[in-house]
C-alpha cells in the first residue's frame, strides 16, 4: 500500500466543482469566533459538496488571511454568504422547504445515530460560537437539533469536527 501523490488524486477541477450536483445542506456560521475554524468549515463543505456556508455575526469572512490559510482555496469553489437579518434569512428557507437544524446540546436533541435525513428536503445546520454555542435568536427558531453523542469530560468538539461529523453522516445517508 501506498499513500497517493497528489496528482494521482482524481479531483474535479475549480470549474468542473462548480457545476457539479451539491448535497442540499447550507452549513450556517453563527459567530464563529476563530478564522481558522472558518476556514476548516470552507474545506469540509467543499470535501462533501455541499450546498453553502452562511456567515453570520462576528464569523471572519473571505478574503481573511486565517480563512484563506485553512481553507486551501475552498472559499474560491463553495458558495458563500453573509447575513445580517437573521430572522428573515430563517424565514426564507423554511418559505423554500429547509429544516432549520441547530448542532448543539439542548432539550430534546435527537443524538447523531437517530438522524434521519429526509431525502429532497435541504437542511440549514447551525453551528453555534466556540464557547457559548448556538444563539437563543436561532434557536428559537429551529426545527430541532441534533447532538453527537460524547463519552468524555468536554462535552464539546472543536467546531469544524464537529462539522466535519454531522456532514459526514448526512452524506452517508443522502448519497
Amino acid at each position: 500500500m501506498r499513500v497517493l501523490p497528489i496528482h494521482e488524486i482524481p479531483r474535479l477541477s475549480p470549474e468542473a466543482y462548480r457545476e457539479s450536483e451539491k448535497l442540499p445542506v447550507l452549513l450556517v456560521l453563527d459567530n464563529i469566533r476563530s478564522a481558522a475554524n472558518v476556514g476548516s468549515c470552507f474545506r469540509t463543505a467543499d470535501a462533501f459538496a455541499i450546498a453553502g456556508i452562511a456567515l453570520v455575526g462576528i464569523s471572519a469572512k473571505p478574503p481573511h488571511r486565517e480563512i484563506l490559510r485553512t481553507a486551501l482555496g475552498a472559499t474560491e469553489t463553495v458558495s458563500w454568504q453573509s447575513w445580517e437579518h437573521l430572522t428573515s434569512e430563517v424565514q426564507k428557507l423554511k418559505d423554500q422547504g429547509y429544516r432549520i437544524l441547530a448542532l448543539e446540546i439542548a432539550e430534546g436533541a435527537t443524538p447523531l445515530p437517530d438522524f434521519k435525513a429526509v431525502p429532497d428536503q435541504p437542511i440549514a445546520l447551525i453551528l453555534g460560537n466556540e464557547v457559548t454555542g448556538v444563539s437563543e435568536a436561532f434557536m428559537e427558531l429551529v426545527d430541532g437539533a441534533i447532538e453527537i453523542p460524547q463519552f468524555g469530560t468536554k462535552h464539546s468538539f472543536n467546531v469544524s469536527v464537529a462539522a466535519g461529523i454531522v456532514l459526514w453522516e448526512i452524506s452517508r445517508q443522502l448519497r
